[in-house]
Order: C-alpha cells, then sequence, then structure tokens
C-alpha cells in the first residue's frame, strides 16, 4: 500500500512539473516557414525574451503552403512566409489580412529596393523577409566545360549529374527562359516547346530537391546544381571548388514574406516576432546561418540589388492557367 501511495505521489508530480513546464510561457504563436530558413538559436532567444513559445512548421513549396493553410481551420496558423505570386493569390482567396505597420517598429529598417513589389505594391498584406534567386552551381574540380546558362546542361555528358529544385513554377520558368520566352508564358505552344526541353533535360536529373540541394555537392553526388543563392554559398564553403553562375537566360527571383493569416489567434504575438526579425542584431544573425539577400538597410548583401531586380524576373499569378503548368509537371516528372 505503501509503495502504491508513493507511486501515486511519484506520478502527480511529474504531472504538475510538465503542466507547469508548458504554462510558464505568457503566449503563443504558430508559424509555418520554409525549412533551414530561421537559426533555432533566434526562436530559441525570441522565446525567452517574450516569454512566447513559438510552434514551428515548415513546407517545401508555396503550393503546400497553401494546402496546409486552406485545408486547416481557421486560427491554426498566425504567421506564414509565402513567396511572391502566393502572396497575391492568398489575397485573391481572402485568407490573410492587412498589416498594421504601427506595430513594426523596426519597418523603417527595411531597404526600399524591397518594397513597393507588383504583387502588393503598397505592402498592405506583406512585409519582405528574405530573398533569393536561382543560380547554376558547378564544381569546377569535375566539370571544366564553360557553362553560361541553361541550355549547357543539355549535354549527353551530363546524365544523372544534376540536382534540380523541386519547384514547378521555377523549373518550368526556367525552360521558358532556355527556349527566349517569358518565364510566365501561359502560351499552349511555349509550353509544349517546354515540356520537350525539360524532357531532354531529365536524362541529366539525379533529384529534385528544394529543402538541401546543397547536400547532393555535400557528399558528391552530383557536380552541377539549379539551386537558390543562398543553398549555393553553403556548399561553396564546404567546396571551395564550386562557382556560382547567374544564367545567361535570366534568372527568377524569389521574395519570402510576412504575412498575417486572417483568424489568427495570436496577431500581437505576430507583429511582435515580425518586429523581432527585422532588428539589425537579429537580422544579421539570420544571415550569418542562411545568407539569403536580406531586405535590412544593415546587411550587406554580396549580390548587387541592381543584379538582382533588373536582370531577375518573379513568378508571377497566371489564375486558371496554372492547370496547364500542373499537368506539364506531371508529364515531365
Amino acid at each position: 500500500m505503501k509503495y502504491i501511495k508513493l507511486l501515486i505521489i511519484i506520478v502527480s508530480l511529474i504531472l504538475v512539473t510538465g503542466c507547469n513546464r508548458s504554462s510558464d510561457y505568457d503566449g503563443v504563436l504558430n508559424v509555418l516557414n520554409w525549412s533551414s530558413y530561421i537559426p533555432d538559436s533566434v526562436i530559441h532567444d525570441f522565446e525567452e525574451e517574450y516569454n512566447i513559445k513559438v510552434n514551428y512548421g515548415t513546407y517545401s513549396s508555396n503550393e503546400e503552403l497553401l494546402a496546409k493553410v486552406t485545408s486547416s481551420k481557421e486560427g491554426t496558423y498566425d504567421l506564414v512566409f509565402p513567396s511572391d505570386y502566393m502572396v497575391e493569390l492568398m489575397k485573391e482567396k481572402n485568407i490573410i489580412m492587412k498589416l498594421d505597420k504601427d506595430k513594426i517598429l523596426n519597418y523603417y529598417n527595411i531597404d526600399d529596393t524591397f518594397l513597393h513589389q507588383s504583387y502588393d505594391p503598397y505592402n498592405e498584406y506583406s512585409l519582405p523577409f528574405l530573398s533569393t534567386v536561382v543560380v547554376i552551381a558547378v564544381n569546377e574540380a569535375n566539370i571544366t566545360d564553360n557553362i553560361t546558362g541553361y541550355n549547357d546542361l543539355l549535354m549527353s555528358k551530363y546524365k544523372n549529374n544534376i540536382v534540380i529544385l523541386d519547384d514547378q513554377r521555377i523549373v518550368i520558368g526556367m525552360s521558358l527562359m532556355a527556349l527566349g520566352y517569358d518565364m510566365n508564358e501561359t502560351d499552349p505552344k511555349a509550353l509544349k516547346e517546354a515540356e520537350e526541353w525539360l524532357i531532354k533535360l531529365k536524362q541529366n536529373i539525379k533529384a529534385y530537391d528544394s529543402d538541401s540541394p546543397k547536400t547532393f555537392f555535400i557528399t558528391d553526388e552530383v557536380d552541377i546544381g539549379i539551386m537558390w543563392s543562398a543553398e549555393a554559398i553553403l556548399a561553396r564553403d564546404e567546396n571551395p571548388n564550386i562557382n556560382i553562375i547567374y544564367p545567361s537566360e535570366g534568372h527568377a527571383i524569389s521574395m519570402d514574406n510576412y504575412v498575417i493569416l486572417k483568424g489568427s489567434k495570436n496577431v500581437d504575438n505576430a507583429y511582435l516576432f515580425i518586429d523581432y526579425l527585422l532588428r539589425d542584431d537579429v537580422s544579421k544573425k539570420i544571415i550569418a546561418e542562411y545568407p539569403y539577400i536580406s531586405p535590412n538597410k544593415s546587411i550587406y548583401n554580396t549580390i548587387s540589388l541592381d543584379d538582382i531586380f533588373n536582370k531577375g524576373y518573379y513568378v508571377e499569378n497566371i489564375g486558371s492557367n496554372i492547370k496547364e503548368y500542373d499537368k506539364l509537371w506531371a508529364d515531365i516528372k
């Protein structure tokens, strides 16, 4: 009997301790973001400073983000980070709220170059978080050819030697640019040519990976990658033989943004988190670990902003024509 009483006391203490631990926080924030985008230490420091628990989920594409948000009960997520065209689409679907910039004191840390983009001209619904461009990474220890653009990657000698982003809009857009079209072209003839181009490239593709294409370089599985600039920089940090090339046909730009969902249960906490990430010291911590292009004025970006915006193209919302892209993507994969 004494043993049973002691056991009950121990279990009760464990339960109480567990409850107290979860109640140590004054509030919560439910975030959905791209993987490998905000260092764990930054999230931990925010939790410590504001006594707010961050529940952090991830996704691998804008389409996955939209699917998770629309299939979940309103209020499941508070803050999400959609790219350019997805901001416009989410605005059309009436699932994001207008921002109150008076609640974001560090709003003025944003370089004007990153504001007033076509998908949200007055930044009513979104503010820029981080940007990146699509580049070609080449391990020049093994590849001696002069690669300057996408069309150079069709050579049969590169069979099974390329990792490419698992992103239909980026990849189809890349093929359209390689053929001389706008990356958002919807003409059926152009899309047919793009499909044929991608079928030629397919024999050279070892893997589709948007989460960590750099890993294929680090493990010496490929010598060529079509990837985000930050991933290419991280791969080069591991292997200095990797050269980063901005495709001669043009590059895609991606701007990921802070967006608060309608029905958010923790709006004030979302504003706190946005304001925190826009701080100079925090922005520098993020870029130190994930070298994307920061809109923060205090950050020196190694890539010229003129080169980014003057020579690059955003993925645009193409409305119902997305069905043709979906079909093309399914056919070539």
